[in-house]
């Protein structure tokens, strides 16, 4: 099993792991940040990712026959398969000079041919919660930034290099999907910077200076497609949030997307340049906080 010294480990997840660890080599439960009230944007877009995350996205990966790679907390990897990496490698199951080491275990034991799962279990039988993680995530930018650079360095840029794009068409799909990072970063800098410059047009039309812009009807057809389509994922992601945390929370993740979309944008300018300047293999250490809300 694995998990981190702070987290919140919940009283049926030894049960879990007993029952399924016989019918899977790898058992990942859904992982959910616990609020901090003193950082309710930043700390809080973690709740948001992680709730759509762990209702939908890996549902769908596990549906699409793809590898489920571990968060490095609420998990657990039977023996066997473990010692099959272990003789592959020089007796070293664990990828030691990775930053990503949880998530690339997932893939390495999906590769084997293996079974990996991820398991969503109410807690009680009609009741909204089910077994996870819980703990806390980086509450500053700073903090939050170096996280997940070292996330995006170990996915996306590393990652390529070290799993490459073996398996079927849902796993190649889901490993595309994983490190789009870099790419989603420079689209997202590129549209608020579009976005920008645009409303300083319109600005300037509205108090009278001399300028006639005009969008093409293609891209204004290509516009409106995308908005509705912006939409339906910002609709989606409150869904899922306030299903994990309740309407407010909900409401909140709306405006969160955009504290979350400038913390990948800063995180892909670090990831890219410890990656180009060579120090992407340097361990990054993430401050964790141990929830005082449980410490009795």
């Amino acid at each position: 099993m694995l998990h981190d010294a702070e987290d919140v480990v919940h009283p049926y997840e030894l049960r879990i792991f007993d029952a399924l660890i016989d019918r899977a080599a790898l058992i990942q439960l859904p992982v959910h940040p616990l609020p901090d009230p003193h950082s309710r944007w930043v700390s809080g877009h973690y709740c948001d990712e992680f709730a759509e995350a762990h209702t939908k996205e890996l549902v769908v990966r596990e549906a699409v026959g793809a590898s489920i790679p571990l968060a490095g907390v609420g998990c657990a990897v039977a023996r066997a398969p473990l010692a099959q990496l272990a003789a592959m490698d020089g007796g070293k199951p664990f990828a030691g000079n990775s930053m990503t080491e949880d998530y690339e275990l997932g893939l390495r034991v999906g590769a084997l041919g293996l079974r990996t799962i991820f398991v969503r279990i109410p807690a009680r039988p009609g009741e909204r919660g089910v077994v996870s993680s819980r703990g806390h995530f980086p509450a500053t930018i700073g903090a939050a930034v170096r996280q997940k650079a070292r996330w995006l360095g170990g996915i996306a840029l590393t990652g390529w290099d070290r799993l490459g794009w073996g398996g079927g068409i849902g796993e190649r799909w889901m490993r595309m999907r994983d490190r789009r990072g870099p790419l989603a970063a420079l689209l997202l800098l590129a549209a608020y910077s579009a976005a920008f410059l645009w409303s300083q047009i319109w600005l300037a039309e509205a108090l009278g200076a001399p300028i006639d812009a005009r969008l093409d009807p293609l891209l204004v057809t290509l516009l409106t497609i995308n908005a509705w389509l912006l939409a339906w994922r910002i609709l989606m992601r409150a869904y899922f949030t306030a299903s994990a945390y309740g309407p407010l929370e909900g409401l909140l993740s709306i405006p969160r997307l955009f504290v979350g979309n400038v913390i990948a944008m800063l995180a892909a300018a670090r990831a890219l340049s410890l990656h180009m300047g060579g120090g992407a293999r340097q361990w990054d250490k993430t401050r964790h906080t141990f929830p005082a809300e449980f410490a009795k």
